[in-house]
């Protein structure tokens, strides 16, 4: 029977941040099987993982670079955060390579998903991370589901630095990896996940059209070179302008089903764009048809906080009178200090702790700010871009 432990902190030494984190989590007993890191792009992942073998030998690590994390005791954005995820047990297994990018992106994952499956044939649940940057995220849950099947549930995120869309990080064991992936598989019989993700942004404006795509690159909006097109659209020199410059402000909006609306809250899923080419092409977070019409957003506050209230109502009512015995959680960075200050910031994450917590206490509790998240919708595994997506373990 998997258990799990969290902690987070914000400490400049990336050593000593490992140390109270663990000593936090675990106490005097730091036996587990795994343990799951977030830290901000300021900290030295390799001694990050290699502090945590020191102290737990031969324990499997794995983690991610964000732009802040959220834990059981509240959320940071500094330079300097780190959070962390111990589980104790037996019934997981762990995955991990290299090289995936968004034309490989459903060979890669399929390759994780036959590696979890060869440790652990009763996996319900897959926590997955891949980098931030070039990735065909539809491609990797059909590789991952191409081994899983449809109903294993896909949770987690893709990793990101600090909003530049330059690069990004994943540590598995005592390697760091700046293109790599990880699977972890969860096959203990007596757990079951429930997810759910909401963003609150509008469309507005006319639709550009995508005119000519290949893969995830779209090359033409409205028949002229997508970042052109795009950063003009965004009042943005497009020779100046970089993607630290346009993910703040250019969520870009995909139209959904009527169906799939009503159970989002919002007729519209968002995508990000984290790279682009020189010669103007632009790298979409999922493959792209040609035709799609894309529409550029804007935040609306009020409705942020209404869709999250709306999501965490949904998911306490499935819940009945279970609490959670662990939550994950991925959330848009652009959503953290980005784009809200620090007073509704802490107060969006109180509203999503505080429905999942027992008598005040909040449960083990491992979020990021990345680049992307993986919840359902519609009862389909989905990759989503500006939101909050809650993943709540719980006990059958």
């Amino acid at each position: 029977m998997l258990e799990f432990f969290s902690a987070s902190t914000r400490m400049v030494n990336s050593r000593h941040a490992i140390q109270e984190c663990l000593e936090t989590a675990l106490g005097t007993d730091k036996k587990c099987d795994l343990v799951m890191l977030h830290a901000s792009i300021g900290h030295d992942y390799q001694v990050l993982a290699d502090e945590v073998r020191r102290q737990i030998p031969g324990v499997r690590v794995v983690g991610a670079s964000c732009c802040g994390i959220v834990g059981s005791e509240g959320v940071s954005e500094s330079m300097k955060d780190v959070a962390l995820m111990a589980v104790r047990g037996p019934e997981l297994a762990v995955a991990h390579l290299d090289g995936i990018h968004g034309h490989n992106a459903f060979e890669k994952a399929s390759e994780l998903a036959r590696q979890l499956k060869a440790q652990q044939p009763g996996i319900t649940m897959v926590h997955f991370l891949a980098s931030g940057i070039d990735i065909a995220n539809d491609r990797a849950i059909a590789g991952l589901e191409s081994v899983f099947g449809p109903e294993v549930t896909i949770f987690g995120a893709t990793s990101s630095d600090n909003m530049r869309g330059v690069v990004s990080y994943q540590i598995v064991d005592d390697q760091v990896f700046e293109h790599g992936a990880w699977a972890v598989g969860f096959a203990d019989p007596s757990l079951e996940v429930d997810t759910q993700a909401t963003h609150g942004f509008l469309a507005v404006g006319e639709p550009m059209v995508v005119t000519r795509a290949e893969g995830t690159r779209i090359l033409e909006l409205n028949g002229r070179p997508a970042w052109q097109e795009y950063t003009s659209r965004l009042g943005l020199d497009p020779e100046k302008a970089t993607c630290g410059d346009s993910i703040p402000v250019g969520a870009l909006a995909e139209e959904l089903p009527a169906s799939l609306a009503e159970e989002y809250g919002n007729p519209h899923i968002l995508r990000v764009v984290t790279k682009r080419d020189a010669e103007g092409a632009m790298h979409y977070a999922t493959t792209i048809r040609e035709g799609t019409r894309l529409w550029l957003t804007v935040r609306d506050e009020e409705r942020i906080f209404a869709d999250m209230d709306r999501m965490m109502a949904a998911m306490v009512k499935r819940a009945g009178a279970r609490k959670p015995v662990a939550v994950f959680h991925a959330d848009c960075l652009a959503r953290g200090r980005y784009l809200l200050n620090r007073v509704m910031k802490e107060e969006l994450v109180g509203r999503m702790q505080f429905p999942l917590s027992s008598q005040g206490v909040v449960p083990p509790w491992l979020g990021m700010y990345g680049f992307g998240e993986f919840a359902r919708l519609g009862g389909v595994n989905t990759y989503h871009n500006y939101t909050t997506a809650i993943y709540a373990i719980y006990r059958r």
